[in-house]
C-alpha cells in the first residue's frame, strides 16, 4: 500500500439533497437529513465520518428550500474547527453530479464523498478511512454484506478479493457485496465525471463513474465484515430501527455516537473553552451534559 503524500490534500463532499420522497408528509417541510436519528440530525452521522478521516474542508450539497435550515444548524463549522461551504443541487440528477456541483470547491485535491443518509457504526471505522487516504491515486469504494443485495449496487470479487465487475441493483445478484454511500477519489474525478453518459433517468450514476476507475485497474474496495453497521434511514420503519441501535448503544457504552464536537476536541481542532461554550448552550440535554463531561475530565 502507498502510503499518503502529505502534499495530497483530501476535501471533503456531503449530498443531502434529494425529495425523501418514503418519508412525505414530513419531508415537504424539511430535509430528510435534519431529522433525528434517536438524539442527533442525521447528518451529523455523515459529518462525523469526514472529520474521523481528519478532513476539515467540506462542501455540504442540499437543495435550495432546505439550505438555509442547514446553514442556522451548523453555521460556517467555526464551533468544530472546519470550514463549511454549501452548495444547490437543483433537482436529483444523480451522485455524480456532486462533482460537477463542487468542480470549483475540489479544485486539485483529492475529495471523499459521503451521502447525508449513511449512518455508519463500527470499531475501528478510522482504520478503514486511513487505509482509503493512503491511496494517493485511483478510487476507493466501501463494500458491505446484505441480506437484500438486489436492492444495491453490488461489487463482484475475484478470489483475490478484487473487484471483477460492478453491477447496479441486479435481478440475480451473484455477490451479496453492496456499495455503500462512502467514496475516496483521487483529483482526477471531476475529468473522470465529464466523461459519464446519462442514464435512461437523466441521471449521472455512480456507478458509472466507477466503473470508469475499474477500467483504468484504479478503484479499490474495502469490505466492512461483522462489527460494522450500516444503517438504512430511508423509510419510518428504518429510521426508528437506526434510532434504536444508536439509543441502545450509547446506553449500553456511556458514549456518544457522532459526537462532532468530541471529534472535533479530540482532533485538536477547538479548545475546551470552545467546547465548554458549546456544551453550556445545551447543557440541559444529555448531550449536552456528555459534552460538558468531556470539558471536566479531559
Amino acid at each position: 500500500m502507498k502510503k499518503n503524500n502529505k502534499s495530497i490534500k483530501w476535501k471533503g463532499i456531503i449530498l443531502a439533497g434529494g425529495y425523501g420522497t418514503r418519508l412525505k408528509p414530513v419531508t415537504k417541510a424539511i430535509s430528510k437529513q435534519l431529522l433525528p436519528v434517536y438524539n442527533k440530525p442525521m447528518i451529523y452521522y455523515p459529518l462525523s465520518v469526514l472529520m474521523l478521516a481528519g478532513i476539515k474542508d467540506i462542501l455540504l450539497i442540499t437543495t435550495k428550500d432546505n439550505i438555509n435550515n442547514f446553514k442556522a444548524l451548523l453555521g460556517s463549522g467555526k464551533d468544530l474547527g472546519i470550514k463549511l461551504h454549501y452548495k444547490i443541487q437543483k433537482k436529483p440528477n444523480g451522485i455524480a453530479e456532486a462533482f460537477i456541483i463542487g468542480q470549483q470547491f475540489i479544485g486539485n485535491s483529492n475529495v471523499c464523498l459521503i451521502l447525508g443518509d449513511n449512518v455508519l457504526y463500527g470499531q475501528g471505522l478510522k482504520f478503514f478511512l486511513k487505509n482509503a487516504m493512503n491511496r494517493s491515486k485511483g478510487a476507493t469504494i466501501f463494500g458491505y454484506p446484505v441480506k437484500d443485495p438486489s436492492r444495491f449496487g453490488i461489487a463482484e470479487l475475484d478470489k483475490n478479493n478484487r473487484i471483477k465487475k460492478l453491477v447496479e441493483k441486479p435481478k440475480k445478484p451473484k455477490s451479496n457485496l453492496a456499495i455503500i454511500g462512502l467514496y475516496f477519489y483521487d483529483k482526477t474525478v471531476v475529468e473522470l465525471t465529464k466523461r459519464v453518459k446519462k442514464s435512461p433517468k437523466g441521471e449521472l450514476e455512480i456507478t458509472d463513474l466507477n466503473k470508469l476507475y475499474h477500467q483504468k485497474s484504479t478503484l479499490n474496495i474495502e469490505i466492512f465484515g461483522r462489527g460494522f453497521a450500516w444503517l438504512d434511514t430511508g423509510t419510518y420503519e428504518s429510521l426508528i430501527d437506526a434510532s434504536n441501535f444508536i439509543y441502545i448503544a450509547e446506553k449500553r457504552q456511556g458514549l456518544q455516537i457522532a459526537c462532532i464536537e468530541e471529534i472535533a476536541y479530540n482532533n485538536g481542532w477547538i479548545s475546551k473553552k470552545t467546547l465548554h461554550k458549546v456544551a453550556r448552550e445545551i447543557s440541559n440535554t444529555d448531550y449536552g451534559k456528555y459534552l460538558l463531561n468531556i470539558v471536566k475530565n479531559k
